[in-house]
């Protein structure tokens, strides 16, 4: 009986994954019939698509983005979550937005456990046996993985996205370096391209065919455990067991990620592995794969560049002209490897080109990120449209600047690699906040920026952030990917855009002080356990 009760809590954990194991089989086995019928759905919005706007999604578009004039909307008709606008045009079937109010009660129930289980361990100093480590956190990733799996087959996903990444994985599999060449292309860089010949090639195999969806789905699902893999690895190194769970915990089960790679199809957690990489790497001393990986990131997504000022002002820290050697070679390495294949069926300025084309692809002040210009109202606005005496490009500009000086100035105050993970942090955040041309997602990579900057930082006011961030990227997320399936293109000026813009705002300056205040004022609130309160 003793023995029983001690491994009671061990018991009902093989219940959950046994229990998760079971729907995901099952939700597998009977995948077929969901596919037909998600598919007829995503052909029913394309068809939308293309009575408003002409031809539908192709493989030039971009995910995401649905290649729309705003005012031109689908309508909807309930409105949508919200309050985004319905326009002209057919109705979508409602049974695309079965799971909205689903995850909502899953997130709140996700936010009440993750307080207990902080109240818990931190206050009333609840341990772990050291000796059930490996099974607890090998329990938390296969119950995480089990659960997105069963989730990915329950809707296909943003029916643009899913359409135009098949597009292209079917391209890409029938002949990979061609991708880009004979009028075709697309606006994202080459990295992912060599993914999708792999899912492509995967869906060919006929018992799979029926499967492309969740198989567009399954690297950003694995990206999402190996992330949270590395969030608990770092954890184990500087912080103490019970909060290394914990903190793996918030990652893998956050609907702010679940929503993104599970139910919407987005690559935003394949970007976020890679960034979370560089970053770990960087604040580890190893600095040529940190700068391989940051130019991986680049090749990813434009939004990398967002983060290649952190590798500048590491490698000005360290003043070794060596090491700015070593990165250089190494990124040019990681870049040419990447690139070169498909240079050789395009001309040498391509690469550029297609940069060149995707940053100019969408000049508006925000494309349904809840920022400051969204909260100023100016969502789908032109971004030459005035604004006090400048307009808002050239506003997007200044804040651009004005982030990064500040970044660098908490870099050399802070003087130490710790910093790395909370500069980082501030760029994503404060790009995402302040400037023009945002996306609904972009700001996806600060959850997992926020936990690693709490991990090396120790101070519990960045899990809080942490906790503030994944609450304004699931609400940006799920407002705009299930007002999407409703038949709308633009979020309207709400109450929930409102609030979840003025919210990252206030993040932003939260951030901002908090990171002042480490960096300025060597003032940290120390998580309990922490053996420093800086790395040195």
């Amino acid at each position: 009986m003793m023995v029983l009760k001690r491994n009671l809590y061990k018991i009902g954990l093989l219940l959950i994954l046994l229990a998760a194991g079971f729907i995901c089989v099952n939700s597998l086995v009977n995948y077929n019939g969901n596919t037909s019928a998600n598919s007829s759905r995503i052909g029913q919005l394309n068809t939308v698509a293309s009575q408003a706007e002409g031809p539908s999604v192709t493989p030039s578009q971009t995910p995401g983005r649905q290649n729309q004039n705003p005012n031109q909307r689908m309508e909807s008709p309930n409105g949508g979550p919200g309050g985004m606008r319905p326009g002209n045009g057919a109705t979508s079937s409602s049974t695309n937005t079965t799971y909205a109010s689903p995850l909502h009660v899953y997130a709140a129930i996700f936010l009440g456990l993750f307080i207990a289980a902080y109240y818990l361990l931190i206050y009333k100093k609840r341990r772990i046996d050291p000796g059930q480590i490996k099974f607890l956190i090998v329990t938390l990733l296969s119950a995480g993985l089990l659960l997105r799996i069963y989730a990915a087959t329950l809707m296909t996903g943003h029916p643009f996205d899913m359409n135009t990444f098949k597009s292209w994985a079917t391209a890409a599999a029938g002949n990979l370096f061609h991708v880009y060449s004979g009028g075709k292309s697309s606006d994202y860089p080459p990295l992912y391209m060599y993914i999708l010949y792999l899912v492509g090639k995967l869906s060919s195999i006929p018992a799979l065919t029926s499967y492309y969806p969740l198989l567009l789905k399954l690297p950003s699902i694995i990206a999402d455990m190996v992330t949270s893999y590395i969030i608990y690895k770092l954890a184990r190194k500087y912080l103490t067991l019970e909060l290394s769970l914990l903190l793996a915990a918030l990652y893998i089960f956050n609907p702010a990620i679940f929503i993104n790679s599970t139910f919407w199809g987005q690559v935003d957690s394949f970007f976020t592995l890679i960034v979370a990489g560089a970053v770990w790497t960087l604040a580890e001393r190893r600095i040529g794969l940190a700068s391989a990986l940051f130019i991986a990131a680049v090749l990813m997504k434009p939004q990398g560049i967002i983060f290649l000022p952190v590798l500048f002002f590491e490698l000005v820290r360290q003043k070794n002209l060596m090491n700015f050697i070593k990165a250089a070679a190494c990124a040019l390495g990681t870049a040419l490897l990447i690139v070169l294949p498909f240079s050789l069926n395009n001309d040498m300025l391509w690469i550029f080109k297609l940069y060149a084309q995707t940053v100019g692809e969408y000049p508006y002040a925000s494309v349904n990120a809840f920022n400051l210009f969204s909260l100023l109202g100016a969502n789908y606005k032109s971004d030459t449209a005035a604004w006090l005496f400048l307009n808002y490009h050239t506003w997007g500009l200044i804040f651009i600047i004005l982030v990064t000086v500040y970044s660098w100035f908490i870099y050399i105050k802070g003087n130490s690699r710790a910093f790395i993970p909370a500069v980082a942090l501030f760029q994503i955040a404060g790009v995402f906040t302040l400037s023009t041309s945002m996306h609904e997602r972009y700001l996806f990579p600060a959850a997992a920026l926020a936990i690693l900057a709490c991990i090396y930082l120790n101070d519990k006011r960045l899990l809080l952030l942490a906790v503030g961030f994944s609450t304004t990227i699931y609400i940006n997320t799920h407002v705009i990917l299930f007002g999407t399936l409703r038949g709308i293109n633009s979020a309207s000026y709400s109450p929930t855009l409102i609030i979840t813009s003025l919210l990252n705002v206030l993040l932003l300056g939260y951030l901002g002080k908090v990171l002042f205040d480490i960096a300025v004022k060597q003032k940290v609130c120390c998580l309990s356990g922490h053996p420093n309160c800086l790395l040195e």
